[in-house]
């Protein structure tokens, strides 16, 4: 009984889903060229269910290339609405379209010249009357047998606010590398998957001396850029050794004095190294199963491109060498 009464829930809202897909049309196009020429921020607005939802859009909207914020109706009336600027697009979402707290809100934003983008099942409701454009959420029924709790109708609006998200993310060209630079928290698997080139250090960041410069220099080289050795490069470009902090506690152990000595006294030439192309996950293997902690990244003439840095990669703490 309870396995059927479930069956039959995700039925219906499949058939809400369909409802909806069929409506989308220009109205749709217009909604997306609007948020794409906003010059500002979408601000998306709701209470009750359709605030959640809304909330929930926002946050997709943010991950993948659309700036936007969210604003409850009450809290706007009381002064949030010094958040919104005439140049914001607002998206008001009410599946019956007569909430009184949103419809309220709506007549400071027209005040204010906002272009409103309605999200409403009621096609002659306030809110879709007061809207620039309407985008239809219309269900045949909701899910809940009472007809009471938004169900299928909390499912269709998060739906078309996907469909508005993907779109927007294509129009922008939004790709995975900007999804990832929006993620820096993300999963250390997903961080693993992009290409050594995305997580190298490059250019000034690398710590860098000539084969010739004097040992000290190099340890001062070391320590400023702090990622645990400095590359050895020639004049061409080319990398002709490194210097990692056990390089350095070696000469210290063996009583070696310093003075002296120059870069390529106290460098390991021919280094392991990686090519760019590489993903990040076989770089980590090969970190691994050698134990290094830095990885120069050459090209296929080995010429010096970048430097890759276990702890920048992965974050303090996150990984641990086995034993």
């Amino acid at each position: 009984m309870s396995i059927e009464a479930a069956k039959k829930v995700l039925e219906i809202e499949e058939q809400g889903l369909a409802a909806v897909r069929e409506n989308i049309g220009e109205e749709f196009l217009a909604a997306v060229e609007a948020i794409v020429n906003c010059p500002t921020r979408l601000v998306i607005t709701g209470i009750g269910k359709s605030g959640i939802v809304g909330q929930k859009i926002s946050a997709t909207l943010n991950s993948i290339g659309t700036s936007s914020f969210f604003l409850h109706p009450v809290e706007a009336l009381h002064g949030d609405l010094g958040m919104v600027m005439a140049t914001d697009v607002v998206l008001a979402i009410s599946y019956s379209g007569e909430t009184a707290e949103l419809n309220g809100l709506l007549r400071s934003l027209k005040a204010r010249g906002n272009t409103i983008i309605g999200m409403t099942g009621g096609a002659k409701s306030t809110l879709a009357m007061a809207s620039d454009i309407f985008l239809n959420i219309r269900i045949p029924a909701e899910a809940c047998p009472l007809g009471l709790a938004p169900t299928t109708s909390t499912t269709a609006t998060m739906a078309l606010g996907d469909a508005l998200g993907v779109v927007l993310l294509n129009r922008k060209q939004f790709k995975a590398e900007d999804f990832r630079f929006n993620h820096p928290g993300g999963s250390l698997g997903e961080r693993l998957k992009v290409k050594v080139a995305e997580v190298m250090i490059t250019g000034s960041d690398m710590p860098m001396v000539a084969p010739d410069q004097d040992a000290i220099a190099a340890l001062a080289e070391l320590n400023s850029k702090n990622v645990g050795a400095v590359l050895v490069v020639a004049d061409t470009g080319m990398l002709a050794g490194i210097i990692t902090d056990g390089d350095v506690r070696r000469y210290v152990l063996d009583a070696e004095a310093l003075e002296g000595l120059c870069a390529a006294d106290l460098m390991t030439k021919h280094p392991l190294t990686i090519g760019d192309g590489v993903l990040a996950a076989d770089a980590l293997s090969i970190m691994q199963q050698h134990e290094v902690t830095v990885l120069p990244v050459v090209s296929e003439e080995m010429r010096l491109v970048g430097l890759l840095n276990l702890h920048k990669l992965l974050g303090k703490g996150e990984f641990r060498f086995l034993i």
